[in-house]
């Protein structure tokens, strides 16, 4: 390939920028070192000094360290790879055609003021993205620029050296995201930023005030959009929201290890990564150990029917939510009745109508324990506020009571002994307005106790007759089964979600629980009930979700279309991507057979047009530990370096696992909790392979086929659309993969 004829300056300007970078990395460990010094000297000081000017001083010098450690973070970072793109950009009515490098970071000349490098998700940026060359506009907070894009530019920078440069047109980006995906699983992830296709942009960039919802077919890229628009949120409402306000709730802790090297390579380190389980049982504070809905999957997995089946769907309905809320009104109804007049002395200071008129109406948007919170407070200050009136008009009373004694009672001795009577009665009963005044709220509000609401929720799916006026329309059968399913004090994740909204409904969820901005990833495993507790918790509808429903594999009570999402997020936009970016079109074919078996009417995903090696098929009677040996050896001889064994139950992996490792293969069996080890080979269970991708997948269906039923063919979809470049089935038939003969074009058969 022949050298670019810009080569030599464009290695110059790499040059100059590495060396401003290190000039700055310098400059950050000079200022670190300052600023540690200053914290010790201040330290010291607080022995003897004056200490207020002392904790100032530690104070300024904490954030100023913490400024020069995250600057010299982010320069570390990048410094290898210090941008990817260029644009050469003129904007409308200027005579001068700018030239901009783009990169994770941005960086100006600290004397120019002009731009080293600047970020990907600032406005200019987005020209390189979405741009054709030519005329065109963009977006700065709301107002339209034009301009003329008169060339981009991409480069290959590796270990701080420029090794190629491409003039982008039409015909060498698909060149370049070539190159780009035809790269290992475990550095695509974190090299993304450059490749990012059009239509992912758009969604990365669509408007951060409205919540979105995005059904991305298997490797269209839904993961990377979530975690760049965070990053991008972050960049362009850093001012209005702290990363810690922001979260990301991700399938399982194996998923959160996966991106866990991406969001600070995205300039996002703070922000709260955890799982729907997790948050709810730390938000909520339970002392509880729910099982794991991956347990529920398993069991569902093995057994070929489940009785209870509309029970498990109902627990993750709005119908489940509509009864919590009739319960709840339940309980609203009887703390209004405990509202009574308030008396200070024999005064009424407040009716009852009115004290109920507050709570059931006026603060209707509280939930019931703030809202006497509330009361509380306006009692308070009406007490305090007619305190006075109270005393005054007794003490009026008792002055008016004497003077007519005085005057009218011509009886000396009778005169002097109602006098004393009326004297000491008053001199008691004064004193006595001023203390019940000061207890008057606080006993009065005794009479409302604070929920439980662990013991609440427990009644509620335990008490017969409570559940009987709560869900009516319930069979006699159907009341009998719910009853016996929670007899014992099990806990699930829909139970999990229930607690949360009835503690929303009933006392709020913590301010330090309370996250702005939610981004959810395969958030087709959600149920409707979860999605609309958080929404209700976190008093918030600024989510971002991103799933697809072939891929729901627990939609036994979750999510099999999005109009029910969309009508509980009204205000959301709703996008679809059929393309993906990680698979072969030869791997894809197979996976949208099994597609075009399932359920739900879903149109195929499109591949980008990428070829690769034809899936094969081994035909083997029972499982061969030699056999997978070799085919893993095979595999890393061609230089895929992730690769997985996914099957489709637990027990399955766990077997084969134990038969690998009893033969003296070293292999690692992926859990949820697991920290991806790429140098063995990852033994899979089909249900924990969900948002993970690999350089090559091996498939077994040896003790546990895959059955024509809903959740088979979604965990089968699930396992093939995994691989990246490479993918083999091993089974003693082909039908175990629900596929035929012909299905697989180039067929390696094994007899055993």
């Amino acid at each position: 390939m022949s050298q670019h004829p810009d080569f030599q300056q464009e290695q110059h300007y790499l040059h100059h920028a590495k060396t401003y970078m290190q000039n700055l990395l310098t400059t950050s460990a000079q200022d670190l070192k300052t600023a540690q010094d200053n914290i010790r000297t201040s330290l010291a000081d607080l022995d003897y000094l004056d200490s207020s000017l002392s904790y100032l001083n530690i104070l300024e010098n904490a954030r100023f360290f913490e400024m020069a450690r995250d600057q010299q973070d982010s320069l570390l970072a990048v410094q290898n790879k210090p941008y990817f793109a260029r644009i050469s950009f003129q904007r409308h009515d200027a005579t001068d055609i700018e030239t901009f490098y783009i990169g994770k970071i941005s960086l100006f000349d600290q004397q120019t003021h002009e731009p080293i490098i600047i970020d990907w998700r600032s406005p200019i940026a987005n020209v390189y993205y979405d741009g054709r060359l030519g005329d065109l506009t963009y977006d700065v907070r709301g107002e339209q620029h034009r301009g003329h894009l008169h060339a981009k530019r991409q480069y290959k920078i590796e270990q701080g050296k420029l090794l190629d440069i491409r003039d982008v047109d039409l015909t060498t980006t698909d060149e370049l995201l070539q190159e780009a995906l035809e790269g290992k699983a475990d550095v695509r992830l974190t090299e993304i930023v450059s490749t990012i296709q059009k239509e992912q942009n758009e969604i990365i960039r669509a408007h951060l005030k409205q919540p979105i919802i995005v059904q991305g077919a298997a490797g269209s890229g839904k993961t990377t959009i979530a975690l760049h628009r965070i990053s991008y949120f972050l960049y362009t409402m850093g001012d209005h929201f702290k990363a810690q306000q922001l979260m990301i709730l991700a399938p399982n802790d194996l998923f959160i290890d996966y991106i866990s090297d991406v969001l600070p390579d995205l300039g996002v380190g703070k922000i709260q990564q955890t799982t729907f389980q997790q948050y709810i049982v730390q938000a909520l504070s339970l002392k509880i150990t729910p099982e794991n809905q991956n347990d529920t999957l398993e069991k569902l997995i093995v057994a070929t029917d489940s009785p209870s089946a509309w029970l498990l769907q109902w627990k993750g309905s709005l119908a489940f939510r509509d009864a919590l809320d009739r319960y709840v009104d339940k309980l609203e109804a009887d703390m209004a009745a405990q509202f009574e007049d308030v008396f200070l002395e024999k005064y009424r200071l407040l009716r009852a109508s009115k004290l109920q008129k507050l709570f059931l109406e006026e603060l209707h948007y509280l939930p019931l324990e703030q809202r006497l919170e509330r009361i509380k407070k306006v009692m308070q200050a009406d007490v305090k506020r007619k305190e006075k009136a109270v005393y005054q008009a007794l003490s009026d009373r008792y002055e008016a009571t004497l003077d007519k004694i005085l005057n009218g009672i011509r009886d000396a001795e009778k005169r002097r002994r109602l006098i004393f009577k009326y004297t000491d009665e008053r001199d008691e009963r004064l004193p006595q307005i001023k203390q019940e005044a000061k207890t008057k709220t606080a006993s009065y509000m005794r009479r409302f106790k604070k929920f439980n609401v662990k013991t609440l929720y427990r009644e509620f799916v335990t008490n017969r007759n409570l559940l009987a006026d709560l869900v009516p329309d319930w069979t006699v059968e159907q009341l009998e089964q719910f009853l016996q399913a929670h007899k014992k004090e099990r806990w699930h994740a829909d139970d999990l979600a229930a607690l949360y909204y009835l503690t929303a409904r009933l006392k709020g969820i913590r301010d330090e629980w309370k996250m702005k901005v939610v981004f959810i990833d395969e958030v087709q495993d959600y149920s409707l009930l979860q999605l609309a507790s958080l929404q209700a918790g976190l008093e918030t509808d600024m989510f971002t979700m991103v799933g697809d429903v072939a891929q729901g594999i627990h939609s036994y009570r979750s999510l099999t279309e999005w109009d029910s999402v969309r009508a509980l997020f009204p205000r959301a936009t709703y996008t679809t991507l059929q393309k993906s970016y990680r698979t072969t079109i030869e791997i894809m074919n197979v996976a949208n057979n099994i597609l075009q078996q399932m359920d739900e009417a879903l149109p195929l995903v499109e591949p980008v047009v990428r070829h690769g090696e034809h899936p094969q098929f081994i035909q083997c009677a029972a499982f061969d530990t030699a056999l997978l040996m070799q085919q893993d050896k095979l595999l890393r001889e061609k230089g895929y370096r992730s690769i997985a064994f996914i099957c489709k139950t637990t027990a399955d992996a766990i077997t084969y696992a134990e038969q690998l490792r009893h033969d003296g293969y070293i292999v690692q069996l992926l859990t949820e909790n697991s920290e991806l080890d790429q140098t063995k080979l990852l033994i899979v269970p089909s249900h924990l392979a969900k948002g993970l991708e690999f350089d090559a997948v091996i498939v077994g269906a040896f003790d546990t086929p895959f059955y024509p039923q809903s959740l088979d063919r979604k965990l089968l979809y699930v396992a093939l659309t995994r691989a990246m470049h490479h993918l083999t089935l091993i089974a003693p038939s082909i039908e175990h993969f629900l596929l035929t003969a012909n299905a697989i074009e180039h067929n390696e058969r094994l007899e055993k």
